[in-house]
Order: C-alpha cells, then structure tokens, then sequence
C-alpha cells in the first residue's frame, strides 16, 4: 500500500498548488471537498460528484455511527465500496456535530456523551471511539476528536476547549497508531477561537506532534468573513509548509478564494447542495435565486461558462418551474450545477496559480462574483 504524502507543486504569493497522494488517487489542491454526510452528497448520483471534477469527498463520523453503524459498514466492506465511491475519503470526527447538540450532550474529559437525534439512545464519543469508527469505515484522511466551541466565546472558555482539544488530539493518535495504516492519515485540529495566542498555542502543541495534515476548526460559526480571515493570517504560518492545511466547513465562493489567498489546501461545505435544493445557483456570473419571478419566461440557460449539463442544457424558466413546484428534479439539477461550479472555481484556481497570475485571477473573479446574476 503507497503512504500518505503530500507535494508542493508551485506558489504564488501564498497561495499553493499541490497534490496529495493516497492509495485511492491523487487529490489535487486547492480542493474542495463534496460532502456525503450519509454516505451520500445530497441530490447527487457518486458519477456526477465525479465527472464534476471531485477527487475527494467528505463523510461524517456522528451521523454513520447512529445509522447504519460503523460497524455494519465494515461488515459491508467499508464505506467506499458501501457508497461505490473509488476515491479519497475523509471523515469528521464527529466533534462538530456534537457540539451543535449541545442541549442533549454533555461534555467530560473522557469523551462527549450524547443523546442520538434519531432514537434517544446514548452514546459516549471519546477520542479512541471516534479513531475506531474512522478506521471501520476505511477513511483514506481521519481527524481527531475535538471540542468545537460557539462564537462568541470568553477567552477562559476558548482556552479550556483548545486544552481539551490538545489532550484529545494525543488520544486520537495514540489510536490511530494503534488502528491506522500507512496509506491512512490523521489531520490535527487547531482550536482556539478568535484568540491568537490561543491559536499558536494549540498550532505549536499540533505540530510538534509531526501529524499527516492540519486543519484549522472552530471558524465559520458565526464570526463573520474578515475576523475569519484574520485568523487564518495568523494562524497558518505556524502550520509547517510541507503539509496540507484544511479549513472546515468553509464555505462559499469568495471564501475559498480568500482562503486559497492565504495559503489553505482543502475545503468542506453543504453549501453548494443545501443552496441547490433551495433554488440558490452559483454561476461564473454571480448567484442565481431561480425562485424569482423573473426567471419565469427566462428561455436562458444558467451559465454559459459551465461544462455541467444542468447548466447548459435547461432554461431558467423551467429550473424556476420545478424549484415553485416543489419537483425533486428542481433540486437535483441545481445541486448538480453547484457542485461542478466548485469543482471548476478549484481547477481555475490551481491553474492560477501554476501561471503565477492569482492576484489577478482572483480579481477579476471575485468582481464578477459578489452579486447577484443578471
């Protein structure tokens, strides 16, 4: 089996290009990765999510545990062969999740003890159990339980959870040492809010613990773009540069592009097919609300500029019908569009910066992409 490894292939500024390699393939960066929650990107069949351009998904550690279990997709032969998806996988520790349960869990050194959403049962997520469910499902990239903490939070608060975090991320390794493969990798997490000391701190602790990845957690829950921005000017020249660097659940265009600016690798978001259902399209115009009235006799397609079907081949007129009747091909097709408007806003990017024309690539592209299209 080929160890995990990651290339620096070219910078400009600091953005990276770069290429991480996987026993399942090569996951080029910057990356944006669909996310499958449960076993499944929303709306999506697994060969659109690839022709898309996707070389990577993402899953989720809480909600497989409670249905159909980690376990039962072990029996079925992991989660890859469970979902037919050939390619990388990363899975969430489950942390998030818990976090956002927060009136039926309850927090303790040894792990997050919850309630299930779906049947009341209890359970207790700690570090170990979170690795162990990771490697059940056959994830290609694994992340340590963490506590993510809401915004705004008190320095004394953010401090706590970024120490719980640190003693979890030796927990987690311990395990994934234990129950890991060489072609598997574990990504840190850097917690510690909006608090830059905190962030070093919980940076220098996660790096001397010499991990596969890093992630920087905890941001896009509520702070607002530029103090997320900020953070991450601070935080990711303290992760080493010979490694992928992963914001989570970042987020939409101008995100990314701003992101990528600083020097992120990989990105996770339900945006582009929560929006989709929803009659939200990105197009390389600018956003699309196909629940306007104005798109009700509208004989054009959604983007020109697209490669995707779902945006070529359909009127506005009749994506606006569907979305107003309530038609799941409504949703489906506008998932289908944002989807692959990722997918070629991260090609675009990488090709930007393999020209050494970023700053001007991104530009003219965030001009074009702050408003709402014609």
């Amino acid at each position: 089996m080929l160890p995990f490894s990651y290339r620096l292939i070219a910078e400009d500024g600091a953005a990276r290009l770069g290429e991480i390699a996987t026993p399942r393939g090569i996951i080029r960066t910057p990356a944006f990765m669909p996310v499958g929650t449960v076993g499944t990107v929303k709306a999506l069949y697994p060969d659109q999510v690839k022709s898309a351009g996707a070389d990577i998904l993402l899953g989720n550690t809480y909600h497989l545990m409670l249905r159909p279990g980690s376990e039962r997709i072990a029996r079925l032969g992991g989660l890859h062969e469970f979902m037919r998806w050939s390619g990388p996988i990363l899975t969430d520790s489950g942390g998030f999740q818990v976090m956002s349960l927060s009136q039926i869990r309850k927090m303790s050194e040894q792990g997050a003890e919850f309630q299930s959403h779906i049947d009341g049962s209890r359970h207790m997520l700690t570090p170990e159990r979170s690795i162990e469910i990771q490697c059940l499902l056959g994830a290609d990239i694994q992340m340590q339980l963490d506590e993510c903490i809401e915004y705004p939070a008190e320095h004394a608060s953010a401090e706590r959870a970024m120490e719980l975090s640190l003693r979890w991320a030796v927990r987690s390794n311990d395990a994934f040492q234990r129950l890991g493969n060489d072609g598997q990798a574990l990504f840190g997490i850097v917690q510690g809010g909006t608090y830059a000391a905190l962030r070093q701190r919980s940076a220098e602790a996660l790096v001397a613990m010499d991990l596969k990845g890093y992630a920087v957690g905890g941001l896009a829950v509520g702070e607002g773009h530029a103090v997320m921005l900020e953070t991450l000017e601070r935080t990711l020249p303290l992760l080493p540069r010979a490694k992928p660097r992963y914001l989570m659940g970042v987020g939409t265009p101008l995100d990314l592009i701003e992101a990528v600016r600083r020097g992120v690798d990989m990105f996770d978001c339900v945006m582009p097919t929560r929006n989709g259902r929803h009659g939200l399209a990105f197009t390389w115009s600018g956003k699309v609300n196909l629940r306007n009235a104005r798109h009700a006799e509208d004989k054009a397609c959604l983007d020109l500029r697209s490669a995707c079907p779902a945006a070529r081949d359909y009127s506005r007129a009749y994506l606006h019908h569907l979305i107003r009747s309530g038609e799941l091909l409504g949703g489906m097709l506008l998932s289908w569009n944002n989807t692959q408007f990722y997918q070629e806003l991260m090609a675009a990017m990488r090709s930007a910066i393999a020209e050494q024309r970023f700053e001007t690539w991104a530009a003219e592209t965030k001009a074009r992409l702050s408003g709402e299209a014609a």
